[in-house]
Protein backbone atom coordinates (compact mmCIF):
# COMPACT_ATOMS: atom_id res chain seq x y z
CA UNK A 1 0.00 0.00 0.00
CA UNK A 2 1.29 3.32 -0.98
CA UNK A 3 1.20 6.62 1.40
CA UNK A 4 -0.06 9.94 0.61
CA UNK A 5 0.25 12.75 2.11
CA UNK A 6 -1.74 15.62 2.54
CA UNK A 7 0.30 19.23 3.08
CA UNK A 8 -1.84 22.16 4.28
CA UNK A 9 -0.10 25.40 4.80
CA UNK A 10 -2.38 27.00 6.89
CA UNK A 11 -1.75 30.77 8.50
CA UNK A 12 -4.89 32.23 10.62
CA UNK A 13 -7.37 29.76 10.02
CA UNK A 14 -8.66 29.13 12.92
CA UNK A 15 -12.42 28.88 11.29
CA UNK A 16 -11.81 26.54 8.54
CA UNK A 17 -9.10 23.92 9.77
CA UNK A 18 -11.91 21.61 10.74
CA UNK A 19 -14.62 22.35 8.21
CA UNK A 20 -11.28 21.73 5.83
CA UNK A 21 -10.48 18.01 7.76
CA UNK A 22 -14.37 17.35 7.55
CA UNK A 23 -14.42 18.13 3.49
CA UNK A 24 -10.80 16.18 3.22
CA UNK A 25 -11.75 12.96 4.68
CA UNK A 26 -14.68 12.60 2.35
CA UNK A 27 -12.54 11.46 -0.59
CA UNK A 28 -9.29 9.79 0.95
CA UNK A 29 -11.25 6.22 0.24
CA UNK A 30 -8.73 5.15 -2.88
CA UNK A 31 -8.01 1.36 -0.68
CA UNK A 32 -4.60 1.39 -2.52
CA UNK A 33 -3.36 4.29 -0.61
CA UNK A 34 -2.33 5.25 3.19
CA UNK A 35 -3.78 8.79 3.59
CA UNK A 36 -2.06 11.26 6.26
CA UNK A 37 -2.90 15.31 6.72
CA UNK A 38 0.06 17.25 7.67
CA UNK A 39 -0.74 20.60 8.88
CA UNK A 40 1.92 23.30 8.53
CA UNK A 41 0.83 26.41 10.90
CA UNK A 42 3.12 29.46 9.65
CA UNK A 43 3.35 31.28 12.52
CA UNK A 44 -0.63 31.48 13.43
CA UNK A 45 -1.74 34.61 15.73
CA UNK A 46 -5.19 33.39 16.29
CA UNK A 47 -6.35 29.65 17.27
CA UNK A 48 -5.49 27.83 14.40
CA UNK A 49 -2.85 25.45 16.26
CA UNK A 50 -5.40 24.69 19.18
CA UNK A 51 -7.87 23.65 16.40
CA UNK A 52 -5.27 21.18 14.69
CA UNK A 53 -3.93 19.66 17.93
CA UNK A 54 -7.94 19.46 19.17
CA UNK A 55 -8.48 17.08 15.35
CA UNK A 56 -5.39 15.52 15.53
CA UNK A 57 -6.34 14.18 19.08
CA UNK A 58 -9.49 12.48 16.74
CA UNK A 59 -7.58 11.04 14.15
CA UNK A 60 -4.33 9.73 14.06
CA UNK A 61 -3.58 10.25 10.63
CA UNK A 62 -3.61 14.52 11.33
CA UNK A 63 -0.14 15.22 12.07
CA UNK A 64 1.36 18.86 12.18
CA UNK A 65 4.13 21.29 12.50
CA UNK A 66 4.29 24.65 14.03
CA UNK A 67 6.84 27.48 13.11
CA UNK A 68 8.66 29.97 15.64
CA UNK A 69 7.15 32.67 13.57
CA UNK A 70 5.77 33.33 10.41
CA UNK A 71 7.91 32.40 7.53
CA UNK A 72 5.73 32.04 4.26
CA UNK A 73 3.54 29.72 2.42
CA UNK A 74 6.64 28.92 0.75
CA UNK A 75 8.56 27.71 3.90
CA UNK A 76 5.33 26.03 4.54
CA UNK A 77 5.42 23.70 1.75
CA UNK A 78 9.09 23.24 1.87
CA UNK A 79 8.70 21.97 5.63
CA UNK A 80 6.15 19.34 4.47
CA UNK A 81 7.69 18.05 1.77
CA UNK A 82 10.62 17.82 4.05
CA UNK A 83 8.98 15.91 6.54
CA UNK A 84 6.75 13.47 4.05
CA UNK A 85 9.53 11.16 4.26
CA UNK A 86 7.92 7.82 3.48
CA UNK A 87 5.67 9.03 1.58
CA UNK A 88 5.37 7.95 -2.18
CA UNK A 89 3.17 10.66 -2.93
CA UNK A 90 2.20 13.92 -1.66
CA UNK A 91 -0.82 16.52 -2.14
CA UNK A 92 -0.61 20.31 -1.45
CA UNK A 93 -3.78 21.71 -0.69
CA UNK A 94 -4.42 25.49 1.15
CA UNK A 95 -6.43 25.17 4.35
CA UNK A 96 -9.51 28.07 3.29
CA UNK A 97 -11.16 25.70 1.26
CA UNK A 98 -10.66 27.54 -2.20
CA UNK A 99 -8.99 24.54 -3.74
CA UNK A 100 -11.80 21.51 -3.62
CA UNK A 101 -10.89 18.45 -2.10
CA UNK A 102 -13.02 16.99 -4.17
CA UNK A 103 -10.36 16.69 -6.93
CA UNK A 104 -8.28 14.70 -4.73
CA UNK A 105 -9.84 11.22 -6.12
CA UNK A 106 -8.81 12.25 -9.67
CA UNK A 107 -5.54 13.33 -8.99
CA UNK A 108 -4.93 9.93 -7.06
CA UNK A 109 -5.97 8.44 -10.25
CA UNK A 110 -3.67 9.73 -12.68
CA UNK A 111 -0.76 9.22 -10.37
CA UNK A 112 -1.52 5.85 -10.73
CA UNK A 113 -1.34 6.21 -14.28
CA UNK A 114 1.92 6.77 -13.55
CA UNK A 115 2.36 10.79 -13.87
CA UNK A 116 4.82 12.46 -11.49
CA UNK A 117 2.80 15.46 -11.30
CA UNK A 118 -0.94 16.46 -11.03
CA UNK A 119 -1.29 20.42 -10.92
CA UNK A 120 -4.62 22.14 -10.57
CA UNK A 121 -5.61 25.94 -12.34
CA UNK A 122 -8.52 28.12 -12.25
CA UNK A 123 -10.73 27.17 -15.69
CA UNK A 124 -11.47 31.54 -15.45
CA UNK A 125 -10.93 33.93 -13.64
CA UNK A 126 -14.10 36.18 -14.36
CA UNK A 127 -15.55 35.30 -10.63
CA UNK A 128 -11.98 36.45 -8.92
CA UNK A 129 -11.71 40.34 -8.06
CA UNK A 130 -10.99 42.31 -11.58
CA UNK A 131 -8.18 44.14 -10.46
CA UNK A 132 -6.21 41.02 -9.27
CA UNK A 133 -7.39 38.86 -12.01
CA UNK A 134 -5.92 41.72 -14.66
CA UNK A 135 -2.44 41.92 -12.80
CA UNK A 136 -2.62 38.37 -12.52
CA UNK A 137 -3.10 38.17 -16.77
CA UNK A 138 -0.37 40.65 -17.53
CA UNK A 139 2.08 38.91 -14.66
CA UNK A 140 1.58 35.21 -16.59
CA UNK A 141 2.30 36.93 -20.22
CA UNK A 142 5.41 38.84 -18.72
CA UNK A 143 6.74 35.82 -17.06
CA UNK A 144 6.21 33.31 -19.90
CA UNK A 145 7.76 35.70 -22.29
CA UNK A 146 11.01 35.50 -20.76
CA UNK A 147 11.07 32.85 -17.76
CA UNK A 148 13.44 29.49 -18.63
CA UNK A 149 9.76 27.55 -18.33
CA UNK A 150 6.17 28.43 -18.88
CA UNK A 151 3.62 28.36 -16.17
CA UNK A 152 0.09 27.83 -17.46
CA UNK A 153 -1.94 30.99 -15.97
CA UNK A 154 -4.08 30.27 -13.47
CA UNK A 155 -1.62 27.15 -11.81
CA UNK A 156 -2.05 26.57 -8.31
CA UNK A 157 0.25 25.31 -5.58
CA UNK A 158 -2.46 22.85 -5.17
CA UNK A 159 -0.96 19.87 -6.84
CA UNK A 160 -0.18 15.75 -6.76
CA UNK A 161 3.70 15.56 -6.40
CA UNK A 162 5.67 11.92 -6.65
CA UNK A 163 7.92 11.12 -4.63
CA UNK A 164 10.77 11.41 -7.72
CA UNK A 165 9.81 14.53 -8.01
CA UNK A 166 9.95 15.58 -4.01
CA UNK A 167 13.15 13.90 -3.77
CA UNK A 168 14.34 16.26 -6.99
CA UNK A 169 12.93 19.15 -4.74
CA UNK A 170 14.82 18.59 -1.56
CA UNK A 171 18.44 18.31 -3.93
CA UNK A 172 17.67 22.26 -5.01
CA UNK A 173 19.95 24.51 -2.18
CA UNK A 174 18.10 27.62 -3.55
CA UNK A 175 17.21 30.04 -0.52
CA UNK A 176 14.85 32.38 -2.43
CA UNK A 177 12.19 29.95 -3.36
CA UNK A 178 9.23 30.04 -5.83
CA UNK A 179 7.76 26.91 -6.12
CA UNK A 180 5.50 27.00 -9.38
CA UNK A 181 8.87 27.50 -11.25
CA UNK A 182 10.86 25.48 -9.72
CA UNK A 183 7.93 22.15 -10.03
CA UNK A 184 7.90 23.65 -13.15
CA UNK A 185 11.40 23.87 -13.90
CA UNK A 186 12.10 20.00 -12.96
CA UNK A 187 9.98 18.64 -15.57
CA UNK A 188 8.71 14.87 -15.49
CA UNK A 189 5.38 13.90 -16.67
CA UNK A 190 2.43 16.14 -15.31
CA UNK A 191 -1.22 16.43 -15.91
CA UNK A 192 -3.20 19.53 -15.31
CA UNK A 193 -6.96 19.34 -13.41
CA UNK A 194 -9.45 22.48 -14.28
CA UNK A 195 -12.13 23.93 -12.08
CA UNK A 196 -13.85 27.45 -11.00
CA UNK A 197 -13.12 29.79 -8.68
CA UNK A 198 -14.25 29.01 -5.42
CA UNK A 199 -15.05 32.11 -2.71
CA UNK A 200 -13.81 32.15 0.71
CA UNK A 201 -16.47 31.50 3.15
CA UNK A 202 -14.61 32.22 6.45
CA UNK A 203 -11.82 34.96 7.22
CA UNK A 204 -9.51 36.54 4.77
CA UNK A 205 -6.68 36.14 2.11
CA UNK A 206 -3.52 36.93 3.92
CA UNK A 207 -2.39 37.96 0.53
CA UNK A 208 -1.98 41.63 0.16
CA UNK A 209 -1.15 43.26 -2.97
CA UNK A 210 2.23 43.82 -1.77
CA UNK A 211 3.01 40.31 -0.84
CA UNK A 212 1.85 39.06 -4.45
CA UNK A 213 4.04 42.19 -6.09
CA UNK A 214 6.83 40.67 -3.85
CA UNK A 215 6.06 36.88 -4.71
CA UNK A 216 5.99 37.74 -8.49
CA UNK A 217 9.09 39.48 -8.82
CA UNK A 218 10.74 36.95 -6.75
CA UNK A 219 9.33 34.62 -9.85
CA UNK A 220 10.69 36.68 -11.98
CA UNK A 221 14.21 37.22 -10.65
CA UNK A 222 14.50 33.47 -10.00
CA UNK A 223 13.67 32.13 -13.68
CA UNK A 224 15.01 35.03 -16.12
CA UNK A 225 17.15 37.73 -16.31
CA UNK A 226 15.18 40.38 -17.51
CA UNK A 227 15.01 42.47 -14.48
CA UNK A 228 18.56 42.93 -15.55
CA UNK A 229 18.67 42.71 -19.18
CA UNK A 230 15.58 45.03 -19.94
CA UNK A 231 17.22 48.04 -17.92
CA UNK A 232 20.48 47.21 -19.27
CA UNK A 233 19.14 47.67 -22.69
CA UNK A 234 16.93 50.76 -21.91
CA UNK A 235 20.09 52.60 -20.91
CA UNK A 236 22.23 51.76 -23.57
CA UNK A 237 19.22 52.82 -25.73
CA UNK A 238 19.17 56.46 -23.68
CA UNK A 239 23.12 56.58 -24.51
CA UNK A 240 22.83 56.06 -28.23
CA UNK A 241 20.07 58.35 -28.44
CA UNK A 242 22.57 61.15 -26.72
CA UNK A 243 25.23 60.46 -28.61
CA UNK A 244 22.83 60.76 -31.83
CA UNK A 245 22.27 63.97 -30.86
CA UNK A 246 25.77 65.19 -29.90
CA UNK A 247 26.64 64.14 -33.39
CA UNK A 248 24.33 65.68 -35.43
CA UNK A 249 24.85 68.80 -33.40
CA UNK A 250 28.44 69.00 -33.74
CA UNK A 251 27.54 68.61 -37.64
CA UNK A 252 25.41 71.08 -37.43
CA UNK A 253 22.69 69.08 -39.15
CA UNK A 254 19.86 70.87 -36.51
CA UNK A 255 19.49 72.66 -33.02
CA UNK A 256 18.73 70.42 -30.49
CA UNK A 257 15.58 71.14 -28.08
CA UNK A 258 16.61 71.45 -24.38
CA UNK A 259 13.33 69.44 -23.31
CA UNK A 260 14.33 66.65 -25.84
CA UNK A 261 17.47 66.63 -24.29
CA UNK A 262 16.34 66.28 -20.72
CA UNK A 263 13.89 63.37 -21.38
CA UNK A 264 16.77 61.67 -23.27
CA UNK A 265 18.56 62.45 -20.00
CA UNK A 266 16.05 61.34 -17.65
CA UNK A 267 15.28 58.40 -19.71
CA UNK A 268 19.19 57.29 -19.40
CA UNK A 269 19.20 57.63 -15.48
CA UNK A 270 16.02 55.57 -15.14
CA UNK A 271 17.43 52.69 -16.64
CA UNK A 272 20.58 53.25 -14.95
CA UNK A 273 18.85 53.38 -11.98
CA UNK A 274 16.38 50.03 -12.39
CA UNK A 275 19.63 48.31 -13.55
CA UNK A 276 21.68 48.98 -10.11
CA UNK A 277 18.95 47.72 -8.64
CA UNK A 278 18.97 44.42 -10.01
CA UNK A 279 22.46 44.47 -9.21
CA UNK A 280 21.82 45.51 -5.92
CA UNK A 281 18.97 43.23 -5.38
CA UNK A 282 21.15 40.05 -7.10
CA UNK A 283 23.66 41.02 -4.72
CA UNK A 284 21.13 40.86 -1.58
CA UNK A 285 19.92 37.31 -2.64
CA UNK A 286 23.91 36.12 -2.76
CA UNK A 287 24.29 37.46 0.95
CA UNK A 288 20.82 35.54 1.70
CA UNK A 289 22.47 32.56 -0.19
CA UNK A 290 25.70 32.49 1.39
CA UNK A 291 24.18 32.69 4.84
CA UNK A 292 22.24 29.86 4.67
CA UNK A 293 20.09 30.64 7.48
CA UNK A 294 16.99 27.71 7.44
CA UNK A 295 13.93 28.00 5.60
CA UNK A 296 12.29 28.27 8.79
CA UNK A 297 11.98 26.96 12.43
CA UNK A 298 9.96 24.72 14.19
CA UNK A 299 8.41 25.48 17.72
CA UNK A 300 6.45 22.19 17.97
CA UNK A 301 5.37 19.11 16.43
CA UNK A 302 3.48 16.24 16.85
CA UNK A 303 5.74 13.55 19.17
CA UNK A 304 4.83 10.72 15.89
CA UNK A 305 5.75 12.53 13.00
CA UNK A 306 8.31 11.48 10.79
CA UNK A 307 11.38 12.90 11.26
CA UNK A 308 15.45 12.11 9.49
Amino acid sequence: MKKLTIIIPSYNEEKNVRPFYQETVKYLADPDYAYELLYVNDGSRDATLAEIKAVAAEDPRVKYISFSRNFGKEAAMHAGLEHAIDSDAVIVIDCDLQQPPSLIPEMVKYHKEGYKIVYTKGRTRKNEPKLRALFANLYYRFYNSYADRPLDNGAKDFQLLDRVVIDAFLKIKDKNRFMKGIFSWVGYSRKCLEYDFIPRVHGKSSWSFKSLFRYGFNGMNQFSNVMMVLPAIGFLFGVLMLAANAVLFAFDIFTLDGFLIAVEINIVFLFLTLFTYGILYLLYQIRRQVLDRPHYLIEEISEDIDVE
